[in-house]
C-alpha cells in the first residue's frame, strides 16, 4: 500500500505481503525500487544513505536491511537544490529528443559539462535553457549518461529523468548500447580490422593525459574494435566500435598501435598535416541504443562535420584518389 503526500513529497509504504520464499530477506533499497517505479533504485540508495527514509518511525541509512511483514517506510524527497549552473542560449543540433532523453550532435570545441577551467559555456549550460535534465548525474553534470572530449565531434545521448538515465547507463555498462566512431589516423595497418586491447589509467608523469596502464597499476580494462574503411595514400578512415568507454580511450589505443588520430594535440606528437583543424579528426558517427520507456530501438547518426569533410577531400587529392 502507498500513501503519497504531494505537497511535502512524502511516500508512505507498508508491507501487508505475508513471508514467503520471494520476498524474504529482500533489501530496503530493491523492496522500495519494486513499490516506487517513480524512483530509480539508484537514486533510492541515495535517499537512504542521506536518512530521508525511516522504518517503522526510526530513520534507516542501510540499503541492506531486510524488509518484514507489516513495516511501514516513510520516504522523503528533499527538496531539489536550485542548480548554481545558468542555462545559457548555446545553438544546439538535435539528433533525437522526446520527454525522456535527447541526443545531440555535438561541435568541436564544446566541453560536456562544467570543470575545472570550464566553468560556463558547456552542453550542460546548453541543455539547461532548453529542457529539463536527470537529477541523478549530479549538480555539475545533470543527465549526462557519458562524454565526449571537447574537440570530439558527434552524437552524445542526454537523460532528461532519472529512470532514463539508469537505464541509458545500463545499457552502456551491459554493451547492449552501440556507440560507432569514426577517425583519421596517421599510417596504413596491414590488416583491414583488428581488436586494441589493453589497460587504461592516468598518465604517471603528466596527470592531463591517459595512458596504457597495468591492472596492478591501476589501468582500467578497455578495448576497442576497428576497421579501415578507406586507405588514403599514407592516412586511413576508420571504423572504431568501443566495447568499454575509458577517458581518452580510442585516442590513447590508437596511439599505441603507432596510428594515432590526425590532429590530435595530445597523443600524436603535434605532427602538421597542412590542414586548419580543430582538434582530432575523431567524430561519434553512430550511436544506437534502446529507449529506456519504450523498449524501441533507436538509431542517431551525426553526420561529419565541414573539418572532417574537407580533411578527407584534402587526403584524397593529395593522393590522386
Amino acid at each position: 500500500m502507498i500513501e503519497t503526500d504531494s505537497a511535502a513529497q512524502i511516500y508512505t509504504v507498508e508491507n501487508t505481503e505475508e513471508l514467503d520464499s520471494s520476498n524474504v530477506n529482500q533489501r530496503l533499497d530493491i523492496w522500495l525500487s519494486n513499490q516506487i517505479p517513480d524512483l530509480s533504485r539508484s537514486r533510492i540508495q541515495t535517499l537512504i544513505s542521506q536518512g530521508n527514509v525511516k522504518v517503522n518511525d526510526e530513520t534507516c541509512t542501510s540499503k541492506k536491511i531486510s524488509v518484514k511483514t507489516g513495516d511501514r517506510i516513510h520516504l522523503t524527497l528533499p527538496e531539489a537544490q536550485p542548480t548554481k549552473l545558468q542555462p545559457e542560449a548555446i545553438p544546439l543540433d538535435i539528433l533525437y529528443e522526446d520527454d525522456s532523453l535527447i541526443i545531440i550532435n555535438k561541435p568541436a570545441g564544446l566541453v560536456v559539462h562544467p570543470a575545472a577551467g570550464h566553468a560556463d559555456g558547456t552542453l550542460v549550460n546548453a541543455l539547461l535553457a532548453h529542457c529539463p535534465l536527470a537529477e541523478i548525474g549530479g549538480v555539475q553534470r545533470p543527465g549526462i549518461v557519458h562524454r565526449l572530449d571537447k574537440d570530439t565531434t558527434g552524437a552524445i545521448a542526454i537523460a532528461k529523468t532519472d529512470i532514463a538515465h539508469q537505464h541509458l547507463q545500463a545499457q552502456l555498462k551491459t554493451k547492449t548500447a552501440r556507440r560507432e566512431y569514426l577517425g583519421v589516423v596517421y599510417g596504413t595497418p596491414s590488416t583491414e580490422t583488428g581488436t586494441i586491447d589493453l589497460p587504461i589509467g592516468r598518465h604517471p608523469t603528466d596527470r592531463k593525459k591517459m595512458a596504457v596502464v597495468p591492472v596492478e597499476k591501476g589501468g582500467r580494462p578497455a578495448v576497442t574494435h576497428w576497421t579501415i574503411k578507406e586507405r588514403i595514400g599514407n592516412y586511413c578512415l576508420m571504423h572504431y566500435q568501443l566495447e568499454t568507454g575509458r577517458t581518452h580511450q580510442i585516442r590513447v589505443h590508437t596511439a599505441e598501435i603507432k596510428h594515432p588520430i590526425v590532429g590530435d594535440p595530445m597523443y600524436s606528437s603535434n605532427r602538421s598535416i597542412g590542414v586548419n583543424l580543430t582538434g582530432q579528426a575523431l567524430h561519434a558517427w553512430r550511436l544506437t541504443l534502446q529507449h529506456p520507456v519504450t523498449g524501441e530501438l533507436i538509431e542517431a547518426i551525426a553526420p561529419l562535420p565541414d573539418q572532417f569533410n574537407t580533411l578527407l577531400k584534402i587526403l584524397r587529392l593529395r593522393a590522386n584518389i
